[in-house]
C-alpha cells in the first residue's frame, strides 16, 4: 500500500485507539491497520470508502468526550464497514465485519470484554438503534450516520455514490429498496442520540431522507 499522508495518518491513528485498547505494541498492530485499510480501498466501493472511514473517525473524535470508552468506539468505526458486499442480504455486511473485528483485535492481544464491545458496536450500525445510555454506541451510530446532514449538494452526492454501488441493481428494483431505507430511518424516534448533534443534525438530516424519497416515488431521471 502506497503511503500517503493520508494513509500514514489513518495508521497512526488505528495503531493509537488499538494500543490504548490493549493490543500489543508490535508491527502487527500495523499490518492489520493497512489490511482493513486495503479493504475500505476495495474498488467496488463508491460511498463506503475510506473517505466515509476518515469522516466517521473525525465526528468520533471531535465529541469523544461524550463516550465511555472512545478507543473502542474508534475500534468500531475502523471495522463497521470492513466487509462491504452491495450484494450480500440483510444484515451480511455488518454481521461479517464483525466477525472480523472479533479475529483481528482478538489477534492483536486486545482483551476479550473489549472484543466483544466492539463487536457489539459494529453490530448496531445494521440498524441504528440504539438503547438509552448506551453514549458509546450512539456516538458510533451518529458518526455513520452524519453524512445524512450534509448541505443537499454533498447528500445528492452520497446517494449517488450508494446508487453507484448498486448499480447491479435494475433501477425499479433499487428505487424500491431504497424507498425502504429510508422510510426505515426515518421512522428511527431519533437519527441522531448525542444532544448537541441531535440539535444542529436532526432537522436536515430528516429533510434530506424526505427529499430523497420524493425523488424515488418520482420518473427516473433521464441521463444527459
Amino acid at each position: 500500500m502506497r503511503q500517503t499522508r493520508a494513509v500514514a495518518d489513518l495508521l497512526d491513528r488505528w495503531r493509537a485507539a488499538a494500543r490504548a485498547a490493549g493490543a500489543r505494541p508490535d508491527e502487527s498492530c500495523t499490518t492489520a491497520g493497512e489490511e482493513l485499510l486495503a479493504r475500505w480501498r476495495e474498488p467496488h466501493r463508491r460511498y463506503h470508502t475510506v473517505a466515509h472511514l476518515g469522516a466517521v473517525l473525525d465526528v468520533v473524535d471531535r465529541h469523544a468526550a461524550l463516550a465511555d470508552r472512545p478507543d473502542l468506539v474508534r475500534l468500531a468505526a475502523w471495522c463497521h464497514d470492513a466487509v462491504y458486499d452491495p450484494r450480500a442480504p440483510g444484515d451480511t455486511n455488518e454481521r461479517d465485519s464483525a466477525a472480523l473485528a472479533g479475529n483481528v483485535l482478538t489477534g492483536l492481544g486486545v482483551p476479550t470484554p473489549a472484543v466483544v464491545e466492539v463487536r457489539r458496536l459494529v453490530l448496531l450500525t445494521a440498524g441504528h438503534a440504539v438503547a438509552p445510555g448506551d453514549a458509546d454506541g450512539a456516538l458510533l451510530c451518529d458518526a455513520d450516520l452524519a453524512v445524512l446532514a450534509g448541505p443537499p449538494a454533498a447528500y445528492d452526492r452520497y446517494a449517488a455514490a450508494i446508487r453507484q454501488e448498486y448499480a447491479h441493481v435494475p433501477e425499479s428494483a433499487f428505487r424500491t429498496g431504497r424507498a425502504a431505507v429510508l422510510t426505515g430511518l426515518l421512522a428511527l424516534p431519533a437519527l441522531f442520540r448525542l444532544p448537541p448533534l441531535a440539535q444542529r443534525w436532526e432537522q436536515r438530516a430528516r429533510d434530506n431522507l424526505r427529499r430523497e424519497l420524493a425523488a424515488l416515488s418520482g420518473p427516473p431521471t433521464i441521463p444527459v
